[in-house]
């Protein structure tokens, strides 16, 4: 292929998903990233595209945001080890939030074997994965339907998660920079997000090397909040992502990189820094300790507790029959 030919469906993946990885664009050209990368910037040279860290986005993708199924394809290797990393974290009969995303999605599928679990989410597609699980808790805010990442949002979604407290958060965004901490590009997703770190007792950021050094307009974690972020060991020529990753871990970030078979090092950014390790996940309170919503208690008729419940039971009435919770206000 030509590199006029290469450049044109590099440009044409571009504006179809809004933001496309090296790894990606180099697997469809099939050449090098070296030569993608030069591409890149050639189309950037001529304002076609902006180059991000790993990766290309539009022009003026400050504020654009891709939907669902383009999402769902960039970096998935990625998000695979990122999740398994990030499911080792969540200890038996925890309750925990979890935010919209793709990264989110598949943390969900692999939370399915945790037993005794509380899941807290805006997502549809994060109780869908979960809505089979045996033994698996799913509690969902209210608010309205935002078709784009099918998250619930707004007043309503903010409302139904005050008053909960639950051991920690994981959520994932469009950005990712030492500077402002997490960010996404809509205002509603952004709210929402707040609304869940503040029911969290530590913050878990999910998000692949595309992300780093990201800025997006909507803030949702500043880094002071952030406890932990899992992410994947950026390329070797990718030397602003790992900058990034050892600007966050200065800021007492704990840095989890996950290997492409699902491992995960202790590694507090890319090879040749000074290792942060990180702290093994705390055991899950007891509920004489933490009140945590949707914390397991003894089942009267024995054995395990049905797996989902209303949201007004959590703090009201006895566990229920019903497959997924809904925790707008009536």
């Amino acid at each position: 292929m030509f590199a006029a030919e290469r450049r044109q469906l590099i440009l044409e993946m571009v504006r179809a998903n809004g933001a496309v990885s090296l790894r990606e664009l180099a697997r469809v050209v099939q050449t090098s990233e070296v030569t993608v990368r030069r591409d890149v910037r050639a189309l950037e040279a001529e304002g076609l595209l902006d180059r991000r860290h790993g990766g290309a986005v539009l022009p003026g993708g400050f504020s654009r945001e891709s939907g669902f199924p383009q999402k769902s394809h960039l970096a998935s290797a990625e998000k695979t080890a990122i999740a398994d990393l990030a499911a080792s974290l969540v200890t038996e009969g925890e309750a925990i939030v979890v935010g919209a995303g793709t990264t989110t999605q598949e943390l969900a599928r692999r939370l399915a074997r945790v037993p005794g679990l509380t899941v807290v989410t805006n997502s549809l597609l994060v109780a869908q994965a979960l809505a089979h699980a045996n033994r698996v808790e799913v509690v969902m805010t209210g608010g309205t339907l935002r078709g784009s990442n099918y998250a619930l949002v707004g007043s309503g979604a903010e409302l139904s998660l005050q008053g909960l407290r639950v051991s920690r958060a994981f959520l994932s965004g469009s950005g990712l920079t030492a500077e402002r901490g997490l960010s996404t590009s809509n205002m509603l997703s952004a709210s929402v997000d707040r609304a869940l770190v503040q029911a969290a007792g530590e913050v878990v950021v999910l998000a692949d090397h595309t992300k780093l050094g990201t800025d997006t307009m909507f803030q949702t974690v500043p880094t002071e909040l952030i406890t932990r972020l899992v992410t994947d060991e950026p390329p070797a020529p990718d030397d602003r992502a790992a900058t990034e990753l050892q600007a966050l871990a200065d800021q007492g970030v704990q840095i989890a990189v996950a290997g492409p078979g699902g491992g995960g090092t202790d590694s507090g950014g890319p090879a040749g820094r000074r290792p942060r390790r990180m702290a093994p996940p705390p055991v899950a309170a007891k509920t004489d300790d933490l009140p945590l919503p949707g914390q397991r208690r003894a089942h009267p008729g024995g054995g395990p507790p049905p797996p989902l419940r209303s949201a007004a039971s959590l703090a009201e009435q006895p566990p229920g029959n019903g497959r997924v919770a809904d925790l707008r206000r009536r």
